[in-house]
């Protein structure tokens, strides 16, 4: 595996280091109309009260480029880093679709939630790897997962029946894939505003709303 690949694993995929779960939002933040530096960026989040070492942030950028949710340029002697603009973000990506509106489900029920809605819409239990992808961090499924009020469980196969024709994801030996032993009316309501939202967002809905009624999410809670 090559060196990107390993600052993934350190980063992410690893509980080595338990970054800010709210770092990407502040990456996003500083990066706002900008290029930076990794020694940039860790200059402008030491100033927010995030300390990480260099070489930490060097693989939280690296793996965030791979995730596609940054843009790396290499300016020697240096590499810069820039949010994706909106038509190079990849709106087809199930994983951005779903965290980007994660992120406004109440921190209980942000780990359910994501699982439901993405275990749905592929009809098969979720990887670890994928949690990542939708931005929750190993810390806060870790967390959950040792909750009283945790209802994901390990699938009742071997993940690697399940892995089997799965291409765009690199699933390693023995990684574990959960699925929802049950659901509640809090977790479906949650469910359904995130594929309301992602519905809304992924069609042109133009000449279909009437101008004189403000629609908003909670018509549909």
């Amino acid at each position: 595996m090559g060196d990107t690949g390993k600052y993934i694993r350190f980063v992410i995929n690893y509980d080595t280091v338990i970054m800010s779960d709210n770092i990407y939002l502040l990456i996003n933040d500083v990066l706002k109309g900008r290029q930076l530096s990794i020694s940039g960026v860790t200059r402008e989040l030491k100033e927010k009260g995030i300390d990480e070492h260099r070489l930490v942030m060097t693989g939280y950028l690296r793996a965030l480029k791979d995730l596609r949710k940054l843009s790396e340029v290499e300016i020697p002697p240096s590499k810069v880093y820039s949010l994706l603009e909106a038509e190079q973000a990849d709106t087809n990506d199930i994983y951005s679709l779903i965290g980007e509106h994660i992120k406004s489900v109440d921190p209980e029920y942000m780990v359910p939630v994501a699982a439901y809605v993405l275990s749905k819409t592929l009809e098969r239990p979720v990887f670890k790897e994928e949690f990542a992808r939708m931005g929750i961090s190993s810390k806060i499924l870790n967390d959950y997962l040792t909750t009283s009020g945790c209802i994901l469980e390990p699938a009742d196969k071997s993940p690697k029946e399940y892995a089997t024709g799965i291409t765009k994801l690199k699933i390693s030996s023995g990684e574990a894939a959960f699925e929802l032993g049950g659901i509640n009316e809090s977790i479906l309501k949650h469910s359904n505003c995130i594929l309301l939202k992602i519905v809304r967002n992924s069609v042109d809905l133009s000449g279909l709303i009437p101008k004189t009624k403000s629609t908003s999410l909670q018509d549909f809670s």
